[in-house]
């Protein structure tokens, strides 16, 4: 068994539960393939994970053998594909620790997910007889992250304007973490969402949730967190972190793209109104007015991303059968690995938090003098694949002053000689641009 070597002063527990990297590495084909002459070093996971033959063979069966729309089927092949689909519902509710697989919703992504919720306070917002809960207006407050994702800044954004509501944030500190000191003023009773990662798809910062969701109860706010880069990486149990909504998406955690799931508290989804209209999300239909479907099926307008949703259902198979406290504990003795090699790197600036208490496998840093993108091509030429840009993530750009970073993203498949592979890489970037 391929075993990581800790670092000094990183704790070691004879409890842990291990496994054996090569052995999870021969899951996933694409490992296997050479980019311009050299063995695929893939640290892009935090953009897309890559998927195991589990997954791809999953996929691939359902399209060959039980291709069929889902709902109202009497058929064979669409009660098979009914069947396929709300299975991997009931998989996914269970992943999450949700009460019911009704409080799933599938969707094409996280920014699907976060945008349903936007839409149900926007579309409430103009019916008086809506959920007051859901009805924002002047004077209404939305707090988010300077940390956060494009995809949990726009939403509320937009919302805000249509709604005459205010945005405000929580700043972030020099270490990378949520500045917490003005909890108080930030979320007050004028507050009515607080929406935030629970893990930091740039600086890797496993953000708090009691405090959070402590003071928002006190003001009657509901919360949501994007946990795109948490529910693939760590055990996440949405009745335990005492929440309304939670986003996540497919790709990230070894499944297809085009999926991804909302999961809310059943009574706020069956508060909640539509978002998209159409086929399959309605009860009654007439030519001056519709009722509609009980949650999930009211928020899931549509023919709905089938073979996607029985690919993400063999993904939660594989990951729950490796362990997602294993994942967890590889991913943490990975980035303390990480975080020591990349500290001998003359002329690196790592962003967000410097150990590996409270952050996950991702990294993102600085070169002096060297551009982002160029950093990203040198790589790429030896094999290593990293991403460069703002990471959908600008304002925490501006935060840190810098215009571009450069990040390596880690999974269960990661090794340290990958991480060793990166820092050779890296001084190959500094004897090209001096």
């Amino acid at each position: 068994m391929t075993v990581i070597a800790i670092p000094p002063g990183m704790p070691q527990y004879d409890d842990v539960p291990r496994f054996d990297v090569e052995k999870i590495r021969a899951d996933f084909p694409i490992l296997d393939r050479q980019v311009n002459g050299h063995k695929l070093v893939y640290l892009d996971s935090g953009a897309t994970s890559q998927r195991p033959r589990q997954v791809l063979d999953a996929i691939r069966e359902h399209n060959e053998r039980h291709n069929g729309n889902v709902s109202r089927s009497v058929h064979t092949v669409g009660t098979e594909a009914t069947e396929a689909y709300e299975g991997a519902r009931a998989k996914v509710a269970t992943f999450i620790g949700a009460a019911s697989p009704d409080e799933v919703v599938f969707t094409k992504n996280a920014t699907e997910s976060i945008n349903l919720v936007a839409y149900a306070f926007s579309n409430a917002s103009v019916d008086p007889a809506a959920d007051p809960r859901f009805r924002l207006g002047p004077g209404d407050e939305v707090v988010i992250s300077e940390m956060e994702h494009h995809s949990n800044i726009v939403p509320w954004q937009l919302l805000c304007q249509r709604t005459g509501a205010t945005l405000r944030w929580f700043r972030v500190t020099d270490a990378g973490r949520l500045d917490l000191t003005q909890l108080g003023e930030l979320v007050n009773e004028r507050t009515r969402l607080v929406s935030y990662a629970l893990v930091s798809n740039v600086l890797g910062t496993v953000n708090p949730t009691s405090a959070i969701t402590a003071r928002a109860r006190e003001v009657g706010a509901l919360v949501m967190l994007d946990a795109s880069q948490a529910v693939p990486h760590l055990p996440v149990d949405v009745a335990d972190l005492g929440i309304d909504f939670l986003a996540f998406t497919g790709h990230k955690m070894c499944g297809p793209t085009g999926i991804g799931a909302l999961w809310g508290r059943a009574e706020l989804l069956d508060a909640m109104p539509p978002f998209l209209g159409g086929g399959s999300m309605i009860e009654t239909v007439t030519l001056e007015r519709s009722t509609f479907a009980a949650a999930p099926a009211k928020f899931e307008a549509g023919t709905p991303p089938i073979a996607e949703a029985v690919g993400l259902g063999a993904a939660v198979d594989y990951l729950s059968a490796v362990g997602m406290r294993a994942i967890q504990w590889h991913e943490k003795e990975l980035t303390a690995y990480a975080l020591d090699a990349l500290s001998t790197v003359p002329g690196l600036r790592i962003f967000g938090p410097q150990v590996p208490v409270g952050r996950g496998g991702t990294l993102s840093f600085g070169f002096d003098g060297v551009h982002p993108h160029d950093v990203g091509q040198v790589l790429d030429a030896h094999g290593i694949e990293v991403r460069v840009g703002h990471h959908c993530a600008r304002p925490l750009c501006v935060r840190y002053g810098v215009p571009a970073m450069t990040r390596a993203s880690f999974y269960l498949y990661t090794t340290t000689d990958e991480v060793d592979a990166l820092v050779r890489g890296l001084d190959q970037v500094r004897k090209v641009f001096g």
